[in-house]
């Protein structure tokens, strides 16, 4: 149950309301419980975490990868509701059903860039300090450049933003359950 009162959305006013109908129309006419929340406890963050994930979308990443690094720091920092949404957005964006599971459990998915990808986004997760130039070598073998690097740092950082929000509220998932 989440920690923080969720608010009565129809009667939002103000910035409030106005952030409210910037996700509504991002989301297809929905308000998923994590931006409802946000959008009332800070409007201006709420706003600004939309037009830095419209950015996102337009960073040069396909949308498949997006997808694949938010549900896999997603399932690495044990927010589920942050699971659940990529799981669903995954899905949509074209990864198949045992595409995202093999993402969940770090599996191979039989995509050696997908899965370079992966190897790559790990290797910042679980390691401190610079990233071996290894590592950064292998990601460009595997044919990300140095543009798609950025876009993958930015990326991590804002699942992780949005991990961290949902594990201290413990955000009442809406999104369909993971299979």
């Amino acid at each position: 149950m989440s920690r923080i009162t969720l608010p009565a959305v129809d009667t939002a006013t103000g910035a409030t309301a106005e952030v409210y109908a910037k996700v509504r129309k991002a989301a297809g006419g929905k308000l998923p419980n994590m931006y409802a929340t946000m959008g009332q406890l800070s409007p201006s963050l709420t706003a600004a975490y939309l037009d830095a994930d419209t950015a996102l979308n337009t960073a040069g990443l396909a949308r498949k990868d997006l997808e694949t690094i938010k549900l896999l720091v997603s399932a690495q920092t044990g927010c589920d509701y942050c699971v659940a949404a990529h799981n669903m957005l995954g899905k949509l964006a074209g990864l198949r059903v045992d595409d995202v599971r093999a993402i969940r459990q770090l599996e191979n998915t039989g995509d050696a860039k997908r899965d370079a990808l992966i190897r790559f986004v790990l290797g910042i997760l679980r390691q401190s300090g610079t990233v071996p130039a290894e590592a950064v070598a292998d990601i460009r073998a595997a044919g990300y450049s140095d543009a798609q690097l950025l876009a993958i740092a930015y990326a991590i950082s804002m699942i992780t933003f949005t991990n961290t929000f949902n594990r201290i509220n413990d955000t009442d998932v809406d999104f369909p359950a993971v299979e």
